[in-house]
């Protein structure tokens, strides 16, 4: 069986790849817009000064999410 994370559990550095969204629909198709899709590769890169949000190089652009968006994209490490 495969072991999926919340994106926002992924340590600063690693790669993986999208498998599922958990979010709300109006987040869910904001996500959808900016290329997180099944099998999308995702790189966590830095947090803020604060801790969140977290930049994520998502599709060759760097996005930054919020933690309470991030816990909804489940990832597999790769």
């Amino acid at each position: 069986m495969e072991q999926f994370i919340p994106l926002n559990d992924l340590p600063i550095g690693s790669k993986a790849r999208v498998k599922l969204l958990r979010s709300e629909m109006e987040t869910r198709r904001r996500l959808l817009d900016l290329g997180l899709v099944s099998d999308t590769e995702v790189e966590a890169l830095q947090k803020s000064p604060s801790g969140d949000p977290t930049a994520y190089q998502i599709r060759g652009t760097v996005i930054a999410l919020r933690s309470e968006d991030a816990c909804g994209i489940m990832v597999e490490a790769i």
